[in-house]
């Protein structure tokens, strides 16, 4: 009991200092023996996850057209059972895939849609979720496997996606693990993983901490000049915050202040020395936490990183109702900065190193719910996007649910998909293209082991 208050407390003194995340005493102390263990590449790579906080409607993101492979997965079997949130298919952005199925994004996905055909460096991976271990649907009627704790929880969906541990308690998040993995491997002194959504349970890890960013502000003490009132006032400061008290809690929320304060000064002047991007990005939530994003990549030298980790989120994805006009205001948003970001990596000559991904929390069922202002409900697998210049886009991965209620993917009798593709798995894809060595991906993913078919190779 008493680390998980001592972790609150780090937590807090990190949101009421305002600055940039650090790692704590402890994970200091212990990255001797992570540089010892780590074999740090020499090359620069990226990951940068968008997470669509409310549960993402797969179901009218990637919908089924024409699809040899399963009969079942027809447009008009699909219009059949969603009813009045059907997508009309005129709307819709034709896609192919390597088995001769044809899909179609959602309308307001024209540039992932464009992405994925002419650059072919999108790939869609169907069907993912969290999981323990593979999962049929008569396991899951008759409990005869195990399950994941409270399915179609947000919180606890938001949280497992977030961990990748599918039952029981997490203080770490696979981001956080993933950044354990390869500490060390930056020798600036500037955090390996970095949160737009502030102390983020992805990016915490056992001896990593994020550096915590808002997009379009200025990082660190705000208020200081150079006149001698304001030195004294910060010499003061910073004094206070070196000083040994006895105390343990209040010293390690003193270290990891006066670490804000140097990681914020370093991003500071790697920034005012680094060159001005000319993509335009467009003036929406999203599309300034990836602009930020892309400004922290485009001084990767001046901050000494060779491997980076980025969260940024988007909410509003949690369609009870008007699902038809609120999903494409969100993905609107997802498909125009992740094509901005995009080009951002194109103009700095990092697009084979940087890889973006979405999650979200569950997808929703297939059945529409609601009155005349038709919604879906919590459900659980859900289809995700992957950019970059290293996926092997323009297909899909992964297995698309038959799409019939009661059918063999449905956990219920309302298109509640059962995941055909782990959370572990889409992780451990990334994670290895990441460069985390092979001994630790199951201290990344502790359920991986678990799933004896290889994870998609869409990387």
């Amino acid at each position: 009991m008493m680390n998980f208050l001592r972790r609150d407390f780090l937590k807090l003194g990190l949101r009421s200092l305002s600055a940039i995340g650090a790692a704590s005493v402890v994970g200091r102390l212990s990255q001797v023996n992570a540089l010892a263990q780590t074999a740090c590449p020499t090359d620069y790579k990226a990951l940068v996850c968008v997470f669509m906080f409310g549960g993402n409607d797969g179901n009218n993101t990637l919908v089924p057209v024409s699809t040899p492979s399963n009969p079942n997965n027809s447009y008009s079997n699909y219009a059949t059972i969603r009813g009045g949130l059907a997508l009309p298919q005129t709307s819709l952005n034709m896609i192919g895939t390597s088995k001769g199925d044809q899909f179609g994004l959602h309308p307001n996905l024209v540039e992932l849609a464009t992405l994925y055909n002419s650059n072919k460096n999108v790939a869609v991976v169907a069907n993912v979720g969290s999981l323990v271990n593979p999962l049929t649907q008569t396991q899951y009627l008759q409990k005869t496997a195990r399950i994941p704790a409270n399915l179609f929880s947000h919180l606890d969906q938001q949280t497992e996606w977030q961990t990748a541990q599918a039952q029981g308690f997490a203080n770490t998040g696979w981001g956080g693990r993933l950044a354990d993995a390869m500490q060390g491997c930056n020798t600036g002194g500037f955090p390996l993983i970095v949160s737009l959504n502030g102390n983020v349970l992805f990016a915490a890890g056992a001896q990593s901490s994020p550096a915590t960013v808002t997009a379009g502000a200025v990082a660190g003490l705000q208020g200081f000049n150079t006149t001698a009132p304001s030195v004294a006032r910060l010499t003061a400061l910073n004094n206070l915050l070196g000083f040994d008290n006895g105390l343990e809690l209040a010293q390690a929320s003193n270290a990891i202040g006066s670490a804000g304060i140097h990681q914020s000064t370093l991003l500071n002047q790697a920034l005012a020395s680094g060159k001005a991007l000319t993509t335009a990005f467009p003036n929406t939530s999203l599309g300034n936490q990836l602009l930020q994003v892309a400004k922290i990549i485009n001084v990767r030298s001046g901050l000494g990183v060779t491997r980076q980790i980025f969260f940024t989120f988007l909410g509003g994805f949690d369609t009870h109702d008007k699902e038809l006009n609120d999903q494409a205001t969100g993905l609107t948003q997802v498909s125009q900065a992740m094509q901005a970001f995009y080009t951002a990596t194109q103009e700095m000559g990092v697009g084979q190193n940087v890889v973006t991904f979405t999650e979200s929390d569950f997808g929703r069922t297939l059945q529409p719910s609601g009155g005349a202002t038709l919604g879906s409900d919590h459900a659980w697998g859900s289809h995700h996007f992957v950019l970059g210049d290293a996926v092997k886009g323009g297909d899909l991965y992964g297995t698309f649910p038959t799409q019939k209620l009661s059918g063999p993917d449905d956990a219920t009798t309302r298109g509640v998909w059962i995941p055909t593709t782990s959370l572990d798995q889409y992780g451990a894809t990334l994670a290895n293209w990441f460069g985390v060595p092979p001994a630790k991906l199951a201290t990344v993913f502790p359920n991986l082991a678990n799933f004896k078919t290889p994870p998609p190779a869409f990387l």
